[in-house]
């Protein structure tokens, strides 16, 4: 099971374990989080895990610094 979990937060968006670590709370509580507040409404939280995920994929393209002789 640990191996799927870590599978899917390197391949998916990794939102939910980044705000874990920034909160210092576990990922899997932010995920039912995420889960039972998406029922409640309807999923408009999805809406706010993707513009995190926007962001945080953002954010780490402009960390990168390329020199004007890489591309």
């Amino acid at each position: 099971m640990k191996g799927l979990q870590d599978y899917l937060e390197k391949h998916a968006f990794g939102v939910c374990s980044r705000l874990g670590e920034k909160l210092r709370l576990p990922s899997s509580s932010i995920r039912l989080f995420f889960i039972y507040l998406s029922f409640l409404t309807f999923g408009s939280p999805l809406i706010i895990y993707l513009s995190l995920a926007f962001v945080m994929n953002f954010r780490k393209h402009l960390r990168r610094r390329h020199s004007l002789w890489y591309y």
